[in-house]
């Protein structure tokens, strides 16, 4: 079931009770507890022991049985990109834009873009992600803060921004001024509404596509207005080299830098080929670095430094990254991956399954500089949640109270089926039922319609 809801909503104040809370908190504590939260979706007790009757004037919600985590947190999401799934394989990254990625994206029109982002929210809804940081596209991206309004996800969103007249097709390149102009504009409209469930960013897609007035640009708007800073780096070899090349010499990272991108409110996806000096200056100036494994193997980009980032003090998060590089948008795909993918190089004990979880939850949050409302479960923070059912013979933990346990059944076993409910800002946005059956079903519909208007045969840009 996805819930349509509004700023105006009326809100139940609830109870959850039956359930082991992964708080998450400073301690991670794992809990038989309950969880109360008032009519604004904020935590106002964590009772322990839990009581036998819900509070006066409080909706009993029972999770009997249930784990109880915060909602994961991806910090990198193509929204427009759902309609596109298994439609562009088998190609790296540059090709894979211009052949594929950049012809279907100049090809959105208001409709073929809301249903793609709805497609999308669904499936990340379903798996647990109840907040993200989305790049849109160049035009229309109004419809991605429409969907994300519409069915209840907590979102940053940013209009992407592609300026440069030899790096990109003309059918998604704009002036500096026009690309600007709608940023300012999305973010003044959208920025903090809806009880600040919807927050804008800036999201220059990548140096190649910037030119360095309009990177300068963004760095001083974002400054000024507080908004995240939402871009690629790093990701390919031969895209490193481009930018080297365009920037007088100077590593990704570095260019970054000079321009005043690279900073605290800065969140970079990727990061795979990046130096000891690079790794310095993201350290340094407190930028986020967004993990994405699934594409990055799926388009032979590498596999990120990870670890050395971790060491060097670098926040990192986890994103799925677009569909069609993944191809699914499932956290727990990436938490799998992300915690497997660097024990050869390092070894067995390398980013365990409780640092995972982290990276999904607290990490995410703090990306996004939205960690003191979301992140764990603790009094004065957001009810966003994701209830898994982990009574499987694939995923029942050893021990159901214990962080190692609970931990290693979801990050290696726990896949999307084990999601009971999402809950983003005290509204229950799915619940595993019947209902969702239908909900896909009608979605599917608009489906088939906007791919007929998109996945016509391409000659790339």
């Amino acid at each position: 079931m996805i819930r349509k809801t509004k700023a105006s909503s009326h809100r139940n104040k609830f109870w959850i009770t039956g359930a082991v809370l992964v708080t998450q908190n400073s301690q991670r504590d794992v809990l038989l507890a309950d969880i109360v939260v008032d009519e604004h979706g904020v935590i106002i007790d964590l009772p322990k022991p839990r009581k036998s009757s819900p509070p006066r004037g409080f909706k009993k919600i029972s999770a009997k049985g249930l784990h109880v985590l915060p909602g994961f947190v991806q910090t990198h999401v193509h929204l427009c990109q759902t309609l596109f799934r298994n439609t562009a394989d088998d190609l790296e990254l540059l090709d894979w834009l211009r052949k594929k990625i950049w012809v279907y994206e100049a090809r959105h029109n208001k409709f073929t873009l809301r249903t793609s982002a709805l497609l999308g929210i669904q499936e990340l809804l379903r798996s647990g992600t109840t907040c993200i940081l989305d790049m849109g596209t160049v035009r229309y991206t109004e419809e991605i803060f429409k969907a994300a309004v519409e069915t209840g996800i907590r979102a940053n969103i940013g209009k992407c921004l592609m300026d440069h007249p030899q790096n990109n097709p003309p059918e998604l390149c704009e002036s500096t001024e026009a690309a600007l102009k709608e940023a300012h504009a999305l973010f003044t409209k959208w920025n903090g509404t809806h009880g600040d469930r919807i927050r804008a960013s800036y999201a220059p897609r990548f140096a190649i596509s910037c030119t360095e007035t309009l990177l300068q640009s963004v760095a001083k708007s974002a400054r000024e207005r507080g908004a995240i800073i939402h871009t690629h780096a790093s990701e390919n070899r031969t895209e490193c080299d481009l930018v080297m090349r365009m920037s007088g010499g100077r590593s990704n990272i570095e260019y970054l830098s000079a321009t005043g991108i690279c900073c605290e409110r800065a969140v970079i996806a990727h990061g795979v080929w990046l130096s000891p000096e690079e790794m310095r200056i993201l350290s340094e100036k407190k930028a986020s670095i967004t993990h994405c494994p699934s594409s990055n193997l799926k388009l032979a980009s590498g596999v990120a430094p990870v670890p050395e980032l971790l060491e060097g003090g670098v926040n990192v998060a986890l994103g799925a990254d677009g569909a069609p590089c993944n191809n699914t948008l499932d956290m727990f795909h990436e938490m799998r991956l992300a915690a497997t993918l660097h024990k050869p190089r390092r070894g067995p004990t390398t980013l365990p399954a409780p640092e995972i979880l982290d990276l999904a939850t607290r990490n995410g949050a703090k990306a996004l500089h939205w960690f003191d409302q979301i992140g764990s479960i603790e009094i004065g923070k957001k009810a966003d949640f994701v209830a898994l059912d982990l009574n499987d013979i694939a995923t029942l933990p050893t021990h159901p109270t214990s962080l190692k346990a609970v931990a290693s059944a979801i990050v290696y076993a726990g896949t999307a089926s084990n999601v009971a409910w999402t809950m983003v800002d005290g509204q229950m946005c799915y619940r595993r039922s019947l209902s969702d059956q239908s909900t896909s079903a009608r979605l599917l519909k608009d489906l088939q319609k906007a791919r007929n208007a998109i996945l016509r045969p391409v000659s790339p840009l």
